[in-house]
């Protein structure tokens, strides 16, 4: 009597138990395979970056991390000259959903049918001004914090570093401040912009043209460019033809965001009003709020 009671009660306890612990196991998450699991957020997935090397301190370090962070997504990022990735987004030879510049001009580049309509509108964020940074080991280093900058270029064995104008923001501005001061266009030789910091700190030149906020971060002691103001502004766009727009539209969030806005100011950038230029109506509805979008 005993074992036949003990064989019903098992009878109506056992799928109960085994039912509540399929139950358990939906709501933890598991799912697929063995080992995987997922968040209670759904992740966004990979936002594929291009952004201007100037920013790769905050990119990779900072901001990266802290977008997959809080969305559960993956922070893939390529830096560059804004030109170059301008031509490599036309070429189509990387897949890109946010570009990121350090100019306007660059973004022009993308817009309209008569440059394959690759973005349509763009953010203004951000902003640093151009300086002549230098090694301190450098023996003109004691001339560049007595002397005008423009006249110790000129001494001979100064060896000052730029990017390639054609390729990148920078070099351009580099190349203008080289005209306003009345020298001659070869005074400074031509490295990819990825490169510059590095050469430097090598000491394999004795001053190169940087953004304030990128000489900052990688400890180069720095002077004005004198009278002339240049400087470099940074926008942000979700391309046309990006392939994950919803982690596109994730990382311009945290990028425009509060959280964003604090690194950014952290790594030594001057945060300007976020202004959109081009067609507002073709911005995602999802980042109205952070644009300022009506």
């Amino acid at each position: 009597m005993r074992t036949r009671r003990h064989a019903l009660l098992a009878a109506i306890v056992l799928p109960a138990v085994l039912a509540i612990g399929a139950l358990a196991g939906c709501s933890s998450g598991t799912s697929g395979g063995a080992g995987s699991t997922t968040s209670t957020t759904t992740s966004p997935g990979t936002a594929h970056v291009l952004y201007a090397a100037s920013l790769t301190n905050l990119m990779e370090k900072d901001l990266g991390p802290a977008f997959e962070k809080s969305t559960g997504g993956t922070f893939n990022g390529k830096a560059a000259g804004s030109t170059a990735l301008v031509n490599d987004i036309k070429a189509k030879t990387t897949v890109a959903d946010v570009f990121i510049s350090a100019s306007t001009s660059a973004n022009d580049g993308l817009m309209g049918a008569s440059n394959g309509n690759y973005e349509s509108w763009y953010a203004s964020f951000a902003t640093s001004p151009l300086v002549l940074g230098y090694d301190p080991n450098s023996k003109f280093a004691a001339d560049l914090k007595s002397k005008p900058w423009n006249e110790v270029v000129t001494e001979p064995g100064f060896r000052l570093g730029s990017t390639d104008p054609k390729l990148d923001p920078k070099g351009k501005l580099g190349a203008q401040a080289i005209s306003e001061a009345n020298l001659p266009a070869n005074v400074a030789t031509v490295f990819p912009e990825e490169q510059l910091v590095g050469r430097l700190q090598a000491g394999q030149l004795d001053a190169g043209f940087f953004y304030s906020s990128e000489a900052a971060e990688a400890n180069i002691p720095t002077v004005t460019v004198g009278t002339i103001k240049l400087s470099a502004t940074y926008t942000v766009t979700v391309l046309n033809n990006a392939q994950n727009k919803p982690a596109a539209i994730a990382f311009v969030q945290e990028l425009l965001g509060p959280d964003g806005q604090a690194l950014l100011k952290k790594h030594g950038y001057t945060l300007l009003p976020i202004k959109v230029t081009g067609d507002t109506s073709a911005v995602p509805t999802e980042l109205h709020t952070v644009l300022g979008v009506k």
